[in-house]
C-alpha cells in the first residue's frame, strides 16, 4: 500500500526528512508546505538536495490541507512556536490527516505534556479519527527507544545516564543558536533554554517514561548547567563566536529517586572541536549519543553518526525516526502515541 504524504518544513532537519519521504517506497509525496518565501515554487526534490520530483512547495495552507493526504510530516519550528505548531497540526488531524512530527518536544511523552499542548491534539484526533506521533533524536530515540531496549538486558539497575555529545558549529539556525542556547553571548546571558523551564518540559517526559517502565517513582526533576568560553574567535554557520563568549554548553536533567539522580539526560554541546576539551567526547567521532547503564551488568552503548554526513547525521536520524513510522501511524487506532506504542521499525529506503 502507498501512503499519500504532505511535508511541512524544509530547514536543517526538515530538508533531510523530506529526502527520506521522497525515497521511501511506500510513501508518495503529494504536497510541500514552506514558510520561507524563497522556497515557494521550488521543486521538493531540489529542496531536499536531489533531482526534481514534480511537487512544488507552496505557502497556501488551505490548498495543502485540501489534498486530504494520509499523513502530514511536520518539521516546522516548534521550539520557537510550539502553540502555533500545535494549532497547525491540529487542523490536519481534525480534517482526517494523521501527523508525525519532531517539532514539539513536550509531546514526545504525551502523558507529561502541558495540557495546552496535549488537549488540542487529543480533541483533533477524536474529531478526525486520526493518529499523532511526536519523536526524534533526544528527546526521542536516544532517550526512550534505545535506553528502554538496553534495559531489557539488565538484572540490577542502579542508574541510567543518557548523553548527547554534539558539535553544533554546522547548525544554521540563528534564533536557536544565539538566542535559545546563547552561543556567542556573554557567559552571564540568561538563555531561555535554562531560565524558562524548557529543560524539564523537553526532557522531563522521557525521564518520566523510563521511570514508569522501571516501576520507580520520581521524587523531583532537577536541572543543572555550565557554560565555557574559548580564548579565540571561531567561525561557525551562524557567524563569529567571539573569544570570551559562550562556546560550549553542558546541561543535565536529573530524575531523582530515593534522594539521588537515578535517571539523567546530559548534553555536551560545542560549536568547535577545541571547545571544552575537558568534557566527554564520543570515541567513534565528534557527534553521537551514549547510553550508560550502571548495575548488573554495567552497559555502555555509543551511537556515532557517520562522518560522511558531518553534522547532518543526527538530523537524518532525528527525522527518519518519524518518517519510517508513517505507515504504522496511518494504520493504527486513532489517538496520541508515545514510543511505547510504536513497533520495531526499519528503513525501507534500501540500497542493496
Amino acid at each position: 500500500m502507498t501512503y499519500r504524504v504532505l511535508h511541512c518544513g524544509t530547514g536543517n532537519a526538515g530538508a533531510l526528512a523530506l529526502r527520506g519521504v521522497i525515497a521511501h517506497p511506500d510513501l508518495e509525496l503529494v504536497g510541500v508546505l514552506a514558510y520561507s518565501p524563497d522556497k515557494v515554487g521550488r521543486d521538493a526534490g531540489a529542496l531536499s538536495g536531489g533531482e526534481p520530483v514534480g511537487v512544488l512547495a507552496t505557502d497556501d495552507f488551505d490548498a495543502v490541507l485540501g489534498l486530504q493526504a494520509d499523513c502530514l510530516c511536520y518539521m516546522g519550528d516548534g521550539l520557537k512556536y510550539p502553540e502555533e505548531s500545535v494549532e497547525a497540526m491540529c487542523r490536519f488531524l481534525a480534517a482526517g490527516t494523521n501527523v508525525v512530527t519532531t517539532s514539539v518536544l513536550g509531546l514526545v511523552n504525551p502523558a507529561t505534556a502541558r495540557p495546552e499542548l496535549r488537549e488540542p491534539v487529543e480533541a483533533a484526533c477524536r474529531a478526525g479519527s486520526t493518529t499523532f506521533f511526536c519523536n526524534g533524536a533526544d528527546p526521542g530515540f536516544a532517550s526512550d527507544l534505545i535506553p528502554l531496549t538496553l534495559l531489557a538486558l539488565m538484572d540490577d539497575v542502579e542508574a541510567v545516564r543518557i548523553q548527547e555529545i554534539i558539535n553544533y558549529g554546522f547548525y544554521d539556525q540563528v534564533e536557536t543558536m544565539r538566542v535559545l542556547f546563547g552561543f556567542g553571548q556573554p557567559l552571564d546571558y540568561e538563555a531561555p533554554l535554562f531560565t524558562s523551564g524548557a529543560l524539564t518540559e523537553y526532557w522531563g517526559g522521557v525521564i518520566a517514561l523510563v521511570a514508569a517502565k522501571l516501576g520507580v517513582e520520581l521524587e523531583e526533576i532537577r536541572e543543572t548547567h555550565d557554560l565555557v568560553a574559548m580564548d579565540h574567535d571561531v567561525e561557525i554557520a551562524v557567524g563569529t563566536i567571539e573569544a570570551g563568549t559562550t562556546a560550549a554548553i553542558r546541561f543535565d536533567v536529573q530524575g531523582v529517586v530515593n534522594g539521588r539522580p537515578a535517571i539523567v539526560v546530559e548534553h555536551y554541546t560545542r560549536v568547535d572541536t577545541d571547545a571544552a576539551p575537558q568534557w566527554p567526547r564520543c570515541a567513534g567521532g565528534e557527534n553521537g549519543y551514549r547510553i550508560l547503564l550502571e548495575g548488573r551488568p554495567h552497559l555502555a552503548c555509543e551511537i556515532t553518526m557517520a562522518d560522511e554526513h558531518g553534522g547532518d547525521g543526527g538530523l537524518i536520524a532525528n527525522g527518519m525516526r518519524v518518517v519510517n513510522a508513517i505507515p504504522f501511524v496511518c494504520d493504527t487506532a486513532p489517538g496520541i502515541l508515545d514510543t511505547l506504542g510504536i513497533p520495531s521499525l526499519v528503513s525501507r529506503n534500501v540500497r542493496f
